[in-house]
């Protein structure tokens, strides 16, 4: 049996059309991520962010000011840390995003390359989200107690990892308040459902993906 896993996630924005142009311009994300129109209400934090992991600092700093550029808001600027480089946006539309590497210094010229997708769901309970979702086909490939869990992805274009709700909007730099719609969608071949902190999956295949 096929590992379950991630084929896509949509977000919900007001605009598609200008979300769109917001993504390509400055993150090169098309296929990665898709749109769709919604006023869903929602305030505060939505419980996810998502995370673009790269190869070295110099990718981080050019994803980043190509973020700001663009329109995006700084939520924490970019700087060194214990476990590496990054910084975190938010995008127009409202989303989340973390741009990281391990690195703490260049190897190579500069790039845009994007190595890794992450969508990180800021949940509750880890443990009982964990037991959720291997429940429903999900094989864990990193777990810290009930404080993160990442789960393999193989080829699939984004890895699932789950953080504590508090934790997760401490890393991003905002409050863990929040109401309303999470506005995402997650496509896999483990959906349709609805997990116990309300993100919404359906059906899915990353055969379908260009």
């Amino acid at each position: 049996m096929t590992m379950a896993s991630i084929a896509s996630v949509t977000l919900d924005v007001a605009d598609p059309t200008t979300a769109g142009h917001f993504y390509a311009t400055a993150f090169g994300l098309d296929t990665q991520i898709r749109l769709r129109a919604s006023e869903a209400p929602t305030t505060g934090f939505r419980g996810f962010t998502l995370s673009l992991t790269v190869s070295q600092p110099s990718t981080v700093n050019g994803l980043i000011d190509a973020a700001l550029d663009a329109g995006a808001t700084s939520l924490k600027p970019v700087t060194k840390s214990l476990w590496g480089y990054g910084g975190v946006v938010q995008a127009p539309d409202g989303t989340i995003w973390k741009v990281a590497t391990s690195a703490k210094k260049d190897t190579g010229p500069a790039t845009r390359q994007i190595d890794q997708l992450v969508l990180l769901l800021g949940v509750a309970d880890v443990t009982a989200s964990k037991r959720f979702y291997t429940d429903r086909g999900l094989a864990v490939a990193k777990s810290f107690g009930r404080v993160y869990v990442e789960f393999a992805s193989e080829s699939s274009p984004v890895k699932l990892a789950l953080y504590r709700r508090r934790a997760l909007a401490k890393d991003a730099g905002v409050s863990p308040d929040g109401t309303g719609s999470h506005r995402l969608m997650i496509g896999g071949d483990a959906g349709p459902f609805t997990d116990p902190d309300g993100f919404a999956w359906e059906a899915a295949s990353p055969a379908t993906l260009p």
